[in-house]
């Protein structure tokens, strides 16, 4: 399972960093009441494009999430020990999150909402996108240096 989990966990971390390449434009404005409308509708098309118009390439990330749950899940039974439960906190937590995520990104790239609660959207995406980063990040550290144990 050990190289199925590092795959899993470097594939959905790539994702992550692209799509903060576009979430951290909000944090130039953490002390603004909105996100300027320019910002807004770059993170939004990106979305769009993602979420919504790259169908069916965007089944590939929930594919890579069902392997990498089920992974875990052989991992914490067949290896019980530290290094399976740690795992299955790190990944699991961003698994876990990926529909809320998924919820706001839809709704950010759909834009039918006023600036403020485009503004709370994109902050939400880019706060949990950090979150899982890093949960994701620290799961694929551990794997490596637990070399399959």
């Amino acid at each position: 399972m050990w190289p199925v989990l590092v795959a899993c966990g470097a594939f959905l971390s790539a994702v992550l960093w692209m799509d903060l390449m576009f979430d951290v434009q909000v944090l130039r404005y953490r002390s603004a009441d909105e996100v300027p409308d320019a910002v807004l509708a770059s993170i939004a098309a990106y979305y769009r494009r993602v979420t919504t118009d790259a169908w069916p390439m965007g089944r590939a990330v929930g594919v890579v999430m069902v392997i990498a749950a089920v992974s875990l899940l052989v991992q914490l039974v067949r290896a019980p020990g530290w290094v399976a439960v740690a795992s299955l906190v790190l990944a699991g937590g961003p698994l876990l999150i990926v529909p809320r995520v998924l919820r706001n990104a839809v709704r950010l790239g759909a834009r039918a909402h006023s600036p403020a609660q485009q503004t709370v959207l994109a902050r939400a995406v880019c706060r949990d996108h950090l979150i899982c980063l890093g949960g994701m990040a620290a799961f694929v550290a551990l794997q490596i240096l637990a070399g399959g144990n």
